[in-house]
């Protein structure tokens, strides 16, 4: 029999304890917030349709984007057991520089539509973790003001090639001196993809003010009273505003982009430089007999080539034939720290977030960026000890397998996984 006793009060407040009320609302949902998801479902609440989908569509069937995050899903970990990693070192030497994170924040376009604070709060929250923050040619704030931001961190720049190209000159002259250490040369945007979602909501800049936009803006006061009280968007090159997203990338890319592009701009910029939007082996030793810097990844987060490659699963093919002297970075589908850590195992020298920085920020402007951060460095620092590592240099391609979901029976893909 059970012994039964009337509860003591005392006894009971030993083994429950009432919780404070959080009263600051802002910090209440990002406490909540415990992934990268619960981010980006705060984002999707706060945020117009259009400016959220802006950030989270991708291109046509937004197939490349979903098999990015889904080649994430299907890894395996192969963790090592009675390799006690108490304390775990998440640093790394990148490009001739330190970051605190084997991640950096990507570059994205029209920041501020998505938040105010848009990239200051960015460049801030890098500088206060440790990490690179790269300023988009796209982006809406000026270099120099993200050097303000982030007057001792490391600062990147990406760059397009523009029709009228000593824009583009004189975009990379302002970065150097501004202090930028890296330029990402993004070669993947020849036209603009065909970004329905944005199509869809009438997406331009300015906003385009529609019975449709004005009623999903009704429960969403702040983001307008945000957006219509600070100053007007300062683009880093464009000096136009006005037409959809895909006309202003078509007015500003050019399809001729080629070598002898990146020759002027190598001639021009001091620094590093990437080559940003590799989405095949032969490409990437090509630029690395061409004296690149380093390559990265990327299909663009999905935003332009529909069915491109995954940059995941081509990742360690890329390693084998570069060598371990090149850098390689890369970015698309990256949501948990989990997918960082298979990333490094597989070869990769650094990663790149760019959706999941923008939910934080969609979700609390600079406090949400710094959430994200925070979120991805204890998933990376719980994996590794999960899997029995105290370093990243110790991750290895024996600590991940790629599960097959989508097996190339024809075409390039499939004699690269034949090699």
């Amino acid at each position: 029999m059970v012994q039964r006793q009337l509860p003591k009060p005392a006894e009971i407040f030993e083994l429950m304890k009432f919780k404070a009320p959080e009263l600051n609302g802002r910090k209440r949902r990002l406490d909540a917030a415990l992934t990268i998801a619960d981010l980006r479902t705060i984002a999707k609440r706060r945020t117009p349709k259009a400016a959220f989908d802006y950030t989270d569509g991708a291109a046509e069937g937004e197939l490349s984007l979903s098999r990015a995050r889904q080649a994430f899903e299907d890894v395996e970990f192969h963790p090592g057991i009675l390799k006690p990693a108490p304390d775990v070192d998440t640093t790394v030497d990148i490009l001739d520089g330190p970051s605190a994170l084997p991640f950096g924040i990507a570059p994205t376009g029209f920041t501020r539509l998505m938040q105010t604070e848009g990239e200051v709060a960015g460049a801030g929250a890098a500088a206060a973790a440790g990490i690179p923050f790269t300023l988009s040619t796209l982006g809406t704030t000026s270099i120099e003001g993200v050097k303000e931001a982030n007057p001792h961190g490391r600062n990147w720049f990406q760059l397009y090639v523009m029709r009228d190209r000593e824009i583009s000159y004189e975009l990379a002259r302002r970065a150097a001196a501004a202090g930028f250490d890296t330029l990402q040369f993004t070669v993947d945007t020849p036209v603009a993809g065909a970004r329905l979602r944005d199509k869809r909501n009438g997406f331009s800049i300015p906003p385009q003010l529609t019975l449709g936009t004005i009623i999903n803006a009704i429960p969403r006061p702040w983001w307008w009273f945000d957006f219509l009280t600070t100053p007007k968007l300062e683009f880093a090159s464009l000096s136009t505003t006005g037409g959809t997203v895909g006309e202003l990338l078509d007015a500003a890319m050019d399809p001729t982009i080629s070598y002898e592009d990146l020759a002027v701009i190598r001639d021009i910029w001091p620094g590093k430089i990437v080559i940003k939007g590799v989405q095949n082996v032969e490409d990437s030793v090509r630029l690395k007999d061409a004296g690149v810097d380093g390559i990265i990844l990327s299909n663009h987060g999905g935003r332009q080539l529909d069915r491109a490659p995954i940059p995941f699963h081509l990742l360690p093919h890329v390693r084998k034939e570069v060598g371990d002297d090149f850098t390689v970075m890369i970015d698309t589908g990256i949501m948990n720290g989990a997918d960082i850590v298979a990333s490094v195992a597989l070869g990769a020298d650094f990663t790149l977030i760019g959706r999941a920085y923008l939910y934080g920020l969609m979700a609390g402007g600079r406090q949400g960026v710094d959430r994200t951060i925070a979120i991805l460095r204890a998933e990376i620092e719980r994996t590794m000890r999960l899997l029995g590592v105290s370093s990243l240099a110790e991750l290895e391609p024996k600590h991940v397998t790629q599960l097959a979901r989508l097996v190339p029976v024809a075409g390039a893909a499939a004699e690269v996984a034949a090699r």
